[in-house]
């Protein structure tokens, strides 16, 4: 099984910047994507940015030219640099990993527990 864990979260004034950090462990041996969603208050939870193992990367269209997504294969941690905040950009963000069915038998799921980001204005 995977554990995830975020941390970075925090309060920052709108144009200011938070890097986010997710950190997976126990059997990470099959994970391929990683990436991070965002739930905001009675909204749905949406798709901020993914990277493969290989490094390539998606982001939403809301957080493109802000946001930078990125990966340490070795130490089984992704990161989101979050530049320019904006006030919409509040939410608990959560961390997600996937594993490949060429490694394991069915397509795993995991997430972390999320971590809050407030941006002031």
């Amino acid at each position: 099984q995977v554990h995830l864990v975020e941390s970075g979260g925090g309060l920052v004034q709108a144009g200011g910047s938070l890097r986010l950090s997710c950190a997976a462990s126990g059997d990470t041996t099959c994970i391929s994507a990683m990436g991070w969603y965002r739930q905001a208050p009675g909204k749905e939870r949406e798709l901020v940015a993914t990277i493969t193992s290989g490094g390539r990367a998606y982001y939403a269209d809301s957080v493109k030219g802000r946001f930078t997504i990125s990966r340490d294969n070795a130490k089984n941690t992704v990161y989101l640099q979050m530049n320019s905040l904006k006030p919409e950009d509040t939410a608990v963000y959560y961390c997600n990993a996937v594993t490949s069915e060429v490694c394991d038998d069915y397509v795993y799921e995991y997430w972390g527990q999320g971590t809050q980001v407030t941006v002031s204005s």
